[in-house]
């Protein structure tokens, strides 16, 4: 799972840059949305609405904005239009990368999508291409790890599958979808409360990436990202211990 939490820890990183940028906040809205269009308003009941405000939050998106942004969705009008597509291909040095999308004009999306992976000398794939080489899994992060102890104590003990320190000194847990709520609720009630948490797309076959190759690889993980209907991309690539981006 290192590949995964080096291309975590640089995301987290660059999160932290762009969450200045009201493209953020435009991206998270239009999933609240739809979440809330398609499952209702009530997270309780709607998991994946609950999944894009732990996005939300981890954005420090206000409160009323997020509240907005659900209730014209669960009023059925607002992102009527809107669909969510999911395009899978290869990057430089065959990494595998899945972007999910939100998006009014898919002649627009793919071929917006297309273009980057084009550029970056790499492919866009067929549907199920390299999706076997993900799962679905819950991913809690804390910024310290000065009481890294009790953190593993309470994750272990609540279903976690790995904890792990990473370079920025944080923590990051990685669970079963299954086990995510009650693992995050057990922390929150032995004092830890995490700076961001998600419900997201994990590698479990990874890359390994030289030092020149990740810079393209992370070249066309930004050039995705900066798309106005991307929400989300997911790479297996491993990037060497020294590679910050």
């Amino acid at each position: 799972m290192a590949g995964h939490s080096k291309w975590s820890n640089i995301k987290h990183r660059k999160a932290g840059q762009d969450a200045k940028r009201a493209k953020v906040f435009t991206k998270i809205i239009r999933e609240l949305t739809v979440a809330a269009r398609d499952g209702g308003g009530n997270p309780e009941d709607n998991p994946s609405l609950r999944s894009v405000i732990e996005k939300a939050k981890s954005a420090q998106m206000p409160k009323d904005t997020m509240e907005r942004a659900i209730i014209r969705g669960a009023g059925g009008d607002d992102g009527e239009q809107l669909i969510a597509l999911t395009y899978e291909g290869y990057g430089p040095g065959g990494v595998a990368v899945i972007v999910e999308t939100m998006t009014d004009n898919r002649n627009r999306t793919v071929a917006e999508v297309r273009h980057a992976f084009s550029k970056a000398g790499g492919s866009l794939g067929t549907d199920g291409s390299v999706s076997y080489l993900f799962e679905k899994k819950g991913v809690l992060r804390f910024n310290s790890i000065e009481q890294e102890d009790e953190i593993i104590e309470i994750a272990i003990d609540n279903g976690a599958e790995e904890v792990e320190t990473l370079g920025d000194q944080s923590t990051e847990i990685t669970t079963s979808v299954d086990d995510y709520a009650a693992l995050k609720k057990a922390l929150a009630e032995g004092g830890f409360e995490a700076t961001s948490g998600e419900i997201t797309l994990v590698a479990s076959s990874l890359n390994s990436l030289d030092h020149s190759t990740s810079i393209k690889v992370l070249g066309l993980l930004d050039a995705l990202e900066d798309l106005d209907d991307v929400t989300a991309v997911h790479c297996n690539g491993q990037f060497p211990e020294s590679f910050t981006g």
